[in-house]
This record gives C-alpha cells, structure tokens and sequence, in this order.
C-alpha cells in the first residue's frame, strides 16, 4: 500500500509541475507578445498623429507616413499568426490532422516562393532528393518547417543558395539537412537560436520583419512529429539545420 501510495504521490506531483511549467510557458509567452506589440502599436499611433496634426503636410511626406504604418500593420499580422501557430502546437499533437505528405512537393514550393523574393533577397533553392521522401503528418505544419527555415536563410544568411539534402533514412524516420552558404551565427548563439523571441540581431530582425518565433515554430513543428533538431556552422561557411522526421507520426 506505501508503495501504491508513493507512486501516486510521484504521478500526481509530476502532473502539478508539467501544469506549473505550461503555465509559466504561457506567461512567458504573454509577457513576450505584450513587448512585441508595443513597438509597432507605438510607431503606428505616431505616424497618424504626425499626419493628423499636420494638415498642410505634402503628399509625398503623407504617402511614406501611410506606407510605414502598413509595413506595421503587416509585421502585427505576421506576429499574430505566429503566435496562433505557436498556441495551435502547444495544444498537442492528438488535435494534429494528418496525411500522406511528399516533402518534395513542399520543397518545390519554397523554391517558387523563395524565387518571386527581389533579387537582393532571392537565393537558388538546391534539392538533393532523389526520390519522394514521405512522412505521414500535418501539412501545414510540415510546410512551416521548411517555409521558416526558407525566410531565416533569405533574411539573414546573406547567402546565394539554400541546400536541402536527405542525409540518412531508416524504418522510422529521415535525417534531413537545410542549409545555406551565407555568413552564419556566432557559436554562442547557437544554443538559443530556438527559443522564442530570442534574436540573434534584434535591430536587423525588426528592420526585416522578423517576430522572433520562426524558428520556435520550426523546432515545435519537428517535435511534433516526433523529431528533434539542431543547429550548427558549416566548415564551409554558412549555417545548418538537420533535423529527423518519423515516417508515420
């Protein structure tokens, strides 16, 4: 009976911790959102006051206001999703719909949106599969894994190429590799670059539009089928992501 009761103590104070830790998470979280917003809440409020207040000011000076208020609103929508993303993981794996996904159709997408960015951004996207590589999964989650780690390379990689590769496969899963050939990250980065919000170059990343929850999204999408992934420097410069895959998650 002590020993049955022992347990039951274990399994009950595991489950206050795993509750305490989501809701600490969760705080987190909104404490991030709540700094996030602030700024392009801020630089909006400004602008359409300096245009109301000013009511002789000359069209080309109204136009650029109104345009930085747009490129604004754009970076608050794209915060948003990411968020809704983020909340949509948290919320497990059991809520996931799931399907036979090729990952070489995924890839050719990336390419085509990758290819329509200007031509100070657009990098060659080079993929090394062979044949299909499938994974039963969720495809909107899997696409976000490569969309993410695409729009990381192409903001701030300064690179020409992006390398998708298929290192390793056996019965359960693949081993796959998304790198680029730009500048990389400092090794003490490398160990923070999943975490939410965290920015490796805070001025550079708002300047480009990031939200700082693009790679989180990327680690929390592999987790979630049943994956893991790392980051690291190439010898040949630029930076790498492998990642694994199940087949059936």
């Amino acid at each position: 009976m002590q020993k049955t009761i022992g347990e039951r103590d274990r399994e009950h104070a595991k489950a206050l911790h795993e509750t305490q830790e989501k809701m600490r998470i969760k705080r987190q979280l909104t404490n991030n959102i709540n700094h996030e917003l602030k700024t392009p809440v801020a630089s909006i409020s400004g602008y359409i006051e300096t245009i109301l207040s000013n009511g002789h000011m000359d069209e080309a000076t109204r136009t650029a206001f109104l345009q930085r208020c747009l490129t604004q609103c754009e970076r608050l929508g794209k915060l948003l999703s990411d968020v809704a993303a983020i909340t949509r993981m948290d919320d497990g794996r059991e809520q996931m719909n799931r399907e036979r996904v090729v990952l070489n159709d995924i890839v050719d997408e990336i390419a085509e949106e990758v290819a329509l960015q200007p031509a100070e951004r657009r990098l060659r996207v080079n993929c090394g599969f062979t044949d299909d590589v499938a994974v039963v999964g969720n495809r909107e989650m899997l696409t976000s894994i490569f969309r993410n780690l695409a729009s990381n390379a192409v903001a701030y990689s300064s690179g020409r190429d992006i390398f998708i590769n298929l290192l390793a496969e056996d019965d359960e899963k693949y081993t796959i590799s998304f790198a680029d050939n730009g500048i990389g990250v400092e090794e003490e980065h490398l160990p923070r670059l999943f975490e939410r919000f965290y920015r490796v170059d805070k001025g550079r990343s708002r300047k480009m539009g990031g939200t700082g929850l693009g790679l989180a999204i990327v680690k929390n999408a592999v987790a979630l089928h049943g994956g893991a992934i790392e980051a690291r420097n190439r010898v040949s410069g630029g930076l790498e992501f492998v990642f694994t895959l199940k087949k059936n998650s």
